[in-house]
């Protein structure tokens, strides 16, 4: 086997590889599509419009949360144990119970 056959034969390798890879990304593309597509469609029957926009306000500032938040809504909603559609002021009340508590500080000078 020559040098030229030798490179050829990992070129192809490599290649192929290549190729497995980007199948395996554009899989999980449409996998994460799909997902987002119907939690979309499940909070779209849980809230109503201006709950849906106050998550998404969230959102700009607290992504995971929001994450936690829409995730146990949707659970929540699966198993009846709220009533549906959460209007914008139940949802405040769910999320100020949900967000952790804050510490104020205060500075005495002295």
């Amino acid at each position: 086997m020559s040098v030229d056959d030798e490179l050829e034969e990992v070129r192809k390798r490599r290649l192929l590889e290549l190729r497995r890879q980007l199948s395996e990304e554009q899989q999980q593309t449409e996998q994460q599509k799909a997902y987002e597509t119907q939690k979309e469609d499940a909070l779209r029957n849980i809230l109503t419009y201006e709950a849906r926009q106050r998550l998404n306000r969230l959102r700009l500032v607290k992504s995971t949360f929001v994450e936690q938040v829409e995730l146990q809504l949707i659970q929540i909603a699966q198993t009846g144990k709220i009533q549906l559609p959460i209007d914008d002021g139940h949802l405040k009340q769910i999320l100020e119970k949900l967000q952790p508590t804050r510490k104020e500080i205060t500075f005495r000078r002295v």
